[in-house]
């Protein structure tokens, strides 16, 4: 392995961070409807946990209600019921063989403990930018170590490592601001 594989490995496994962060980001609700907010909810289908998204079809019937049809008429009341019991506050109701899930809009109270829920997930991201980073820094002085670079080499892959590190939090805290503008936007 050299100081360029090191580099590029970490750069990688940076961007997977923040992929992950913008699918978090992406199930924080806003206020208005979009099916995301269903992903992780999990339906008992013939005893075991599974997705809603994998036994029935979710779209937008409007800008604040979500239709969810099962493929199965009889998860009506069980796909209702794992929304209802979910974490999100949803009241959905079953009108024939379609659940209509609307989204209340977000209380004042409610969009404060969202840019919390926010701000920590953006905290947990650069955590684990940090993370790579160290794990980064370690295989260089064990390059190092075993000879296989120089100490030049090695004090640039570390600030090359460093300058991406600043690069992928300065991007969280981008994200992090831009999706608490859109919680809080009423």
């Amino acid at each position: 392995m050299t100081t360029a594989d090191v580099k590029k490995n970490t750069e990688q496994r940076m961007l997977k961070s923040i992929d992950t962060l913008k699918v978090d980001l992406a199930k924080v609700r806003t206020g208005r409807a979009h099916p995301g907010i269903l992903d992780h909810v999990q339906v008992d289908y013939y005893g075991n946990p599974t997705q809603i998204n994998q036994v029935a079809n979710i779209t937008l019937m409007d800008a604040r209600t979500i239709s969810v049809q099962p493929w199965e008429k009889k998860m009506l009341s069980a796909i209702e019921k794992a929304i209802r019991d979910s974490d999100l506050g949803l009241n959905p109701s079953s009108q024939g063989d379609i659940i209509r899930v609307p989204t209340p809009p977000l209380t004042e109270e409610r969009r404060k403990d969202m840019v919390k829920l926010v701000k920590g997930e953006g905290e947990d991201a650069k955590i684990a930018v940090r993370n790579i980073r160290r794990d980064a820094n370690e295989v260089l002085k064990k390059l190092l170590k075993d000879k296989s670079c120089s100490e030049d080499e090695e004090r640039r892959a570390q600030d090359d490592v460093q300058k991406l590190t600043d690069r992928f939090v300065a991007e969280v805290d981008r994200l992090v601001a831009e999706k608490e503008k859109e919680v809080l936007t009423v």
